[in-house]
């Protein structure tokens, strides 16, 4: 038996008032559009980092981690040129470091490929590494005005309320139902406010919590609205359990340094420098866990020497209790020569001044901080 094709979504055209949705969408949003780097200039190269930074990342926050990235970096061959390492502590603190990572590849192929001038068609811009099917048309459409939808959580939110989508919005059929109404809507002249102005409403407007109705320059076309089920969309998928870890780590203070080393390629966080430890076993206490990772992860035999703090942080599902200590390699060996790395790429004994420029995983950045604040450090580095 032939396989049933998907059926077409239904056309908004003789339902929907496209003209009025538009120009009410763009005349408020000509009023009421944030005043942002990016969209004061509509360099690509910058609408680029842009995007990609507001990935994962809330827009309050991204503005000020742009403004340095792009002060530093201020187009492809500077970032091209620029280390890894520089590269991700610049990037430290918005987390996802995949990334910064792929930003930083993208800009060599721009910069060998591209004669260092940001593409100007979607399928260059899409063959850039990090750049997905969202990132793309926005880019495109913000930066050259193509007429290209983007759709992001934001669009898929209000378009899951204005059409009063019942499907969970991960579904394929409600995704090619918004997509299908993203590109009816979308005016072929100014493609570049219309996608920004879909992407402010879900922002400003029409919120995953917080829903202002009274506010909304298309609320009288909203399906949801005139039926009740405002906050009934989207339909979202059940929420994963959440996965408790609890761990220690180590700062390792010996002859004024401190020990550090770098996550594998393969391994959370690659790239990212970290104070070695690990996940505590049954019946294991945070010290003994902390000898115990030392010994597997760097063959150093170490003692706690203190307590700094109980660091608590999250990424994805997770959600994770770290004991921090200060530590001291016991007597008969030379830890500046005798560590050999297992779970680590490149380790060092660094001055405290150098770890300034090394970039942390969020919880480890909050020990290294914590442990600065201590004056007990002051005393173990002059010992």
């Amino acid at each position: 038996m032939a396989k049933a094709q998907p059926q077409a979504p239904a056309p908004l055209a003789g339902v929907f008032d496209i003209a009025g949705f538009r120009a009410r969408l763009l005349g408020w949003f000509a009023a009421n559009a944030r005043d942002l780097p990016w969209r004061r200039t509509l360099d690509p190269y910058q609408v680029w980092i842009s995007e990609i930074m507001l990935q994962q990342t809330q827009m309050d926050r991204a503005v000020g981690f742009f403004e340095r990235f792009v002060a530093r970096f201020p187009d492809a061959g500077a970032l091209a040129a620029a280390s890894e390492d520089e590269v991700l502590k610049l990037w430290e603190g918005l987390g996802y470091y995949s990334r910064a990572r792929n930003l930083r590849k993208a800009a060599r192929i721009i910069t060998d490929e591209h004669g260092g001038v940001f593409p100007a068609s979607h399928e260059a811009v899409r063959a850039l590494p990090g750049v997905g099917p969202y990132t793309a048309g926005a880019v495109m459409s913000v930066a050259y005005n193509d007429p290209r939808p983007a759709v992001d959580a934001n669009v898929e939110r209000v378009f899951s309320r204005l059409l009063d989508l019942g499907g969970p919005v991960s579904a394929p059929a409600t995704r090619r139902r918004i997509l299908a109404a993203a590109w009816e809507l979308l005016p072929q002249e100014n493609a570049r406010a219309f996608n920004q102005a879909l992407m402010e409403l879900g922002a400003l407007i029409c919120g995953p919590r917080r829903v202002d109705c009274a506010a909304c320059p298309v609320a009288e076309l909203c399906l949801a609205r005139q039926r009740g089920t405002v906050n009934q969309r989207p339909v979202l998928p059940p929420k994963k359990e959440l996965i408790r870890i609890n761990m220690a780590s180590g700062v390792l203070v010996h002859q004024g340094r401190v020990f550090v080393q770098k996550r594998r390629p393969d391994d959370v966080w690659p790239g990212l420098w970290e104070f070695p430890g690990g996940c505590l076993e049954a019946e294991e206490s945070p010290e003994e866990a902390l000898v115990r990772e030392f010994r597997e992860e760097t063959e150093l035999r170490v003692r706690p020497v203190g307590k700094i703090a109980v660091v608590r942080y999250g990424y994805t599902r997770y959600r994770v209790t770290m004991h921090g200590y200060f530590c001291e390699a016991l007597p008969g060996q030379n830890p500046h020569t005798a560590f050999r790395l297992h779970e680590a790429t490149e380790g060092r004994f660094a001055e405290l001044g150098e770890l300034a420029a090394l970039a942390f995983p969020s919880g480890h950045a909050k020990l290294l901080a914590l442990a600065r604040a201590d004056l007990r450090l002051a005393q173990l580095l002059a010992g």
